[in-house]
C-alpha cells in the first residue's frame, strides 16, 4: 500500500493535539496508525538520568488510553546500556543482541501486556535540542518492524515531545495546586483551632463577646472591635471570620500602625509594574488578596487622612485601584477593624473620620480586659502551657506550683492576656523542677489603681481599692487568717462568708499557703 507521508503525519499530528488529554490523544494516534503500522500499543516514558529510573505517564491500546505512574528502577549494568544507546534517536529491538538490553525492561513492565517476544520502535522525544522523554511503540505478535515504519515514526518526534511536554507542565501545575489546597486547608485548620473555634473564656468572661460576634459573623456588615492592648481582638476577629460564610476564604490581617506611611498604598491596593522606582512587577495587595473573604484591620486608629479617605472608598464601594493602575477593581471583602484608642476623642481632635467612623461602627464589640474576667485565668493558663509545651518540644508539661494560680488572680494585668501569656513562657523556661512558679519581681500581689480612677491630691478614691487596701491590711495583721480569734474577718467586724465573699470579688487570694506582703 503506497503511502503518502505528508497526510500521515498532517492526519497523525491531528489527532495528538486533538485534546488536552495525552492518554486520549494518544489512543486517537493509535487508532490511525494503525492502519498504516501493526501496533498493539504505545507509551510514553520519562528517564530520570541521575535515579536510573523510568517513569512511565501514559499507556494506550486498542480499547482507550490511561494515564499512570509506573516506575521502574534499572540496575547499573542496564543504565549504563541504556546511556551508550541515547545517541541513536529511533531505536528497533528485533534481534536477540537488543533484546538482552530490553529484557530488565520488559519485565518490569509486565503490567502492561509485554513480552520477550514482541518486536518494539523507541523513539527519544526531542524538542528544541532538549531531551523529553520516550515514545515506545510495540508491535503485534509475529509482526516485524520495516523501514517505512521508521520513517513514519520519526516523523511524530515534535507533536510526540509538544504533547509530553504539554502533559508534564500540567501535571506540574496540578500538584502545585493540590500542594497549595492542602497547604490552605492545614492552615485553615491551624486558624481555627488557635483563633476560632474555641475562644478560650468563650462560655466565662467572653460569653457575651461570642454571643455578639455569633450574631453578626452570618452577614457582611463591618465589625468594630475595641478593648485594651493584648485582650485578644485578633482571635475574636478570627472567630467571626470562622463562623461567617467567608471561613473557606482568606483571613488577611493588617497592622496599620507597622505599616510605614510611604508604602501604605502599595501594602493595602497594590501597583502595577512601573508604577514607582523599584515596582519591577506586578503587586497584589491586602484588599485584593482577601477576595471572598476577611479583611481583619488592627489598630485602625493609626491609619492616616489619606489612607482613611480611601478606606471609606473600599467599605462603600467595594473598589479598589492599583497604585499606577488605570483599571478599577471589584472586591468581594467583609472589614473587621479593632483599635485600642478612644476613637470619639480623636473625632474631636478631628484626627479621624466621621464618616468613616459611622461605617466602621456599625457592629461595635468591647472586649473587656483581663482584669475584669479573672475566671477565665486558670483556663488560659492551661491553653499556655499546652501552646508554649509544643513550641518548646516538651515531651512533658510542668504542673503549677501551689498558690500559683490564687497569686495571679491578684494581679491587675495591664497588659492583659499577652502578658499573661508572656509570664507563663517565661515561667516554663525559668522553671526546673517540673512546677511553674511565678517570679516575684514580675508579679506584685498589690493591686494597681485602673486608668482612668479619680485622685485627689495623689489619693485614689475608688472605693473597691480602697476596700482592697483595708482587707490586705487585715491580712497582713492577722497573717493571713480570715476566721477565727484575731482573724481578719474579726478585725474588720465582718462575717467571715461575707469577706471571703468581697476577696473573690476583688481577686484577693486566701487560704492557707496565701503569703500577704506588706502593704
Amino acid at each position: 500500500m503506497e503511502i503518502d507521508e505528508r497526510d500521515f503525519f498532517k492526519e497523525a499530528t491531528l489527532k495528538i493535539c486533538g485534546s488536552l488529554e495525552i492518554e486520549k490523544a494518544m489512543w486517537q494516534c493509535l487508532l490511525y496508525i494503525r492502519r498504516f503500522i501493526p501496533a498493539s500499543q504505545m507509551n510514553l516514558h520519562i528517564y530520570d538520568q541521575t535515579l536510573g529510573i523510568v517513569e512511565t505517564v501514559a499507556h494506550a491500546t486498542r480499547d482507550g488510553g490511561e494515564m499512570m505512574s509506573l516506575k521502574t528502577s534499572f540496575s547499573p549494568q542496564s543504565r549504563k546500556s541504556l546511556e551508550e544507546l541515547r545517541s541513536i534517536r529511533l531505536r528497533t529491538y528485533s534481534n536477540p543482541a537488543d533484546r538482552e538490553i530490553l529484557r530488565e525492561f520488559v519485565s518490569k513492565l509486565a503490567p502492561l501486556g509485554l513480552t520477550q517476544d514482541l518486536e518494539f520502535i523507541f523513539l527519544d522525544l526531542v524538542l528544541e535540542r532538549s531531551f523529553i522523554g520516550v515514545l515506545s511503540v510495540v508491535f503485534n505478535q509475529g509482526e516485524t518492524v520495516l523501514p517505512i515504519h521508521s520513517r513514519l515514526l520519526r516523523q511524530l518526534n515534535e507533536p510526540f515531545s509538544i504533547a509530553l511536554s504539554n502533559s508534564l507542565r500540567y501535571r506540574e501545575v496540578r500538584d502545585l495546586q493540590d500542594r497549595l489546597a492542602d497547604d490552605n486547608r492545614y492552615f485553615q485548620g491551624e486558624l481555627r483551632r488557635l483563633s476560632g473555634e474555641e475562644v478560650i473564656g468563650g462560655n466565662y468572661g467572653l460569653r457575651g463577646v461570642m454571643e455578639m460576634s455569633a450574631q453578626v459573623a452570618l452577614l457582611d456588615s463591618p465589625v468594630l472591635l475595641m478593648g485594651e492592648t493584648g485582650v485578644g481582638k485578633e482571635v475574636v476577629a478570627g472567630a467571626i471570620h470562622n463562623m461567617s460564610p467567608r471561613r473557606k476564604g482568606p483571613f488577611i490581617k493588617v497592622n496599620c500602625g507597622a505599616i510605614p506611611e510611604s508604602l501604605m498604598d502599595s501594602e493595602l491596593f497594590g501597583h502595577e509594574k512601573g508604577a514607582f522606582t523599584g515596582a519591577i512587577a506586578l503587586k497584589r495587595g491586602r484588599f485584593e488578596r482577601a477576595q471572598g473573604g476577611t479583611v481583619f484591620l488592627d489598630e485602625i486608629g493609626e491609619l492616616s487622612p489619606e489612607a482613611q479617605v480611601k478606606l471609606l472608598r473600599v467599605i462603600q464601594e467595594k473598589e479598589i485601584e492599583r497604585l499606577g493602575g488605570t483599571r478599577t477593581l471589584q472586591v468581594d471583602i467583609r472589614i473587621i477593624a479593632a483599635t485600642h484608642r478612644d476613637l470619639d476623642a480623636m473625632l474631636l481632635q478631628n484626627r479621624f473620620r466621621e464618616d468613616l467612623y459611622y461605617r466602621l461602627k456599625v457592629f461595635p464589640i468591647i472586649i473587656p480586659p483581663l482584669r475584669e474576667r479573672l475566671g477565665d485565668i486558670p483556663m488560659l493558663v492551661q491553653h499556655f502551657i499546652q501552646k508554649k509545651g509544643r513550641e518548646m518540644k516538651r515531651l512533658t508539661l510542668p504542673t503549677l506550683a501551689p498558690g500559683a494560680i490564687d497569686s495571679l488572680l491578684a494581679y491587675h494585668w495591664p497588659g492583659n492576656v499577652r502578658e499573661l501569656e508572656n509570664m507563663v513562657e517565661r515561667a516554663m523556661i525559668l522553671g526546673r523542677d517540673g512546677m511553674i512558679h511565678f517570679d516575684p519581681l514580675h508579679l506584685t500581689l498589690q493591686a494597681r489603681p485602673q486608668q482612668g480612677s479619680p485622685t485627689v491630691d495623689g489619693l485614689n478614691l475608688n472605693l473597691n481599692l480602697a476596700i482592697a487596701r483595708q482587707i490586705r491590711k487585715a491580712l497582713e495583721i492577722s497573717k493571713g487568717r480570715v476566721h477565727g480569734k484575731q482573724g481578719a474577718a474579726e478585725l474588720l467586724g465582718i462575717n467571715a462568708g461575707t469577706l471571703r465573699h468581697k476577696m473573690r470579688k476583688l481577686g484577693i487570694p486566701f487560704g492557707r499557703k496565701t503569703r500577704m506582703p506588706p502593704t
